[in-house]
């Protein structure tokens, strides 16, 4: 039996309130930009979208994202991307908007709340993006083999990335899904002692040629909780690009590639199913 869902409720500035799947869905308004909104979820920013602008990114995991994106293929040129884990659609609608006629699918878990965001934050009828209500495993098992041109993991489960999408079984439908020259691309977070950041650096080493990882310094340092980008792919990254963007970025990031990211790890093992544990909790300040 289905959950029971409690009506929309609308607090304070019109934001938006409602029972998801993975828990208290909240569309936030933004105060700076007239059709734009965050999502929270059980008080967890998740994505922001603007209606009228879907190439602004206000989130810095999802512009340096963004800027993989960009550079994944020449200007304009449309892909075949897969997003694992939807939220608001932000960075499907970014894909969208700057490389037209892409073709896409989304995998989101949480029926409920793509449910919302198709009611509250409706995507242009028009752009390529197919929405799948499944899990992020299965959902890619379903995708053809070398269909992908780019696959954009962005999976939280009460702000944790689950066990099963952290191990080299899962980098390895991955890899079966992405065509020659593919790139994969996904949003890590972790804190001190960077335990879990460090194992996910090796398990990409150990099925991937070609690595970079793009962070705040204070995260790679280990003195607080933070995102960061890994990027992976088997043909040559665009290594100094990715580095000038992240450099010149509002909050500014370094990237880190080569023997440097080997150093990084720190001796740390490849990640199997048999040994996969979710994400640390981020600690209770991250959020405030």
């Amino acid at each position: 039996m289905g959950k029971a869902r409690n009506p929309r409720r609308r607090g304070a500035a019109d934001a938006v309130v409602e029972d998801v799947d993975g828990g208290l869905a909240r569309l936030e308004p933004d105060r700076d930009r007239a059709r734009a909104w965050t999502l929270l979820v059980d008080g967890a920013p998740q994505s922001h979208v603007d209606l009228d602008d879907p190439a602004h990114l206000s989130f810095e995991y999802q512009r340096r994202l963004g800027h993989v994106i960009d550079l994944v293929a020449p200007p304009g040129r449309p892909l075949r991307a897969v997003h694992l884990g939807g939220g608001a659609l932000t960075l499907a609608r970014y894909v969208a908007a700057t490389r037209p006629r892409s073709t896409q699918q989304v995998v989101e878990r949480d029926g409920a709340l793509v449910a919302l965001v198709r009611r509250e934050l409706p995507w242009d009828p028009g752009a390529r993006i197919r929405v799948r209500t499944a899990d992020a495993r299965d959902g890619l098992a379903k995708v053809a083999d070398g269909w992908a041109d780019l696959v954009i993991a962005d999976v939280f489960a009460g702000a944790r990335t689950p066990a099963h999408l952290t191990s080299t079984e899962f980098l390895d439908e991955v890899r079966r899904t992405l065509a020659p020259g593919g790139v994969y691309a996904a949003n890590l977070a972790d804190g001190p002692p960077l335990t879990h950041l460090r194992g996910q650096i090796a398990t990409a080493a150990a099925r991937f040629a070609e690595l970079a990882l793009v962070a705040d310094p204070a995260v790679l340092r280990g003195k607080r909780f933070g995102n960061a980008v890994l990027v992976a792919a088997d043909r040559p990254l665009p290594v100094a690009e990715l580095t000038r963007r992240a450099a010149s970025d509002p909050q500014p990031a370094r990237l880190e590639h080569g023997r440097a990211l080997v150093d990084f790890t720190g001796g740390a093992a490849p990640v199997s199913d048999a040994s996969a544990t979710a994400s640390p909790v981020p600690p209770p300040s991250v959020f405030r």
